[in-house]
């Protein structure tokens, strides 16, 4: 993808998206705000289901360093940090949009809707890195939120 940013073009780097629960604990709060925001240090485009919890604190941590957040929303309406609204009025379906546009996705804590958007990237093939979120076989364990990003935007 190629933005137009200030008096030139640039070209951006991957996309990421970044799931979790629409609330969440205060370690997995802290966990995505340094997820959004190491990956807006990169480059990467952050995807985003634009709600609260985990998706808003990975947009945050985004926003701080200037990065680009599309949220692609249920509704009509995003949280504040969303760069792009996409609105699908699609509720969950939306899920399937989200993980389909990434690279790669990083996911956070969550309950069933993560859990759907974890099996769908890896039915398509898409690299699924969780820091404390569902174990099941696929995804890929990390430790920290920085493991997370340099295996997301380092990985094929």
């Amino acid at each position: 993808m190629i933005v137009k940013m200030g008096d030139g073009m640039k070209k951006l780097g991957k996309q990421v998206a970044v799931i979790g629960g629409s609330e969440g604990g205060e370690q997995e709060l802290i966990h995505a705000e340094r997820v959004g925001l190491l990956l807006a240090q990169h480059g990467v485009v952050i995807l985003s289901g634009g709600r609260g919890g985990v998706m808003e604190a990975s947009c945050r941590g985004a926003s701080h360093v200037g990065g680009i957040v599309v949220g692609i929303v249920p509704g009509s309406e995003g949280n504040s940090y969303l760069t792009i609204i996409i609105k699908t009025r699609m509720d969950h379906a939306r899920n399937f949009i989200l993980v389909g546009s990434a690279d790669a996705v990083i996911a956070i804590g969550g309950e069933y809707g993560t859990l759907t958007e974890i099996a769908y990237a890896l039915k398509s093939g898409i690299p699924v890195y969780g820091i404390s979120t569902w174990d099941i076989p696929g995804v890929i364990p990390c430790e920290s939120p920085d493991e997370a990003v340099h295996r997301a935007i380092s990985d094929p």
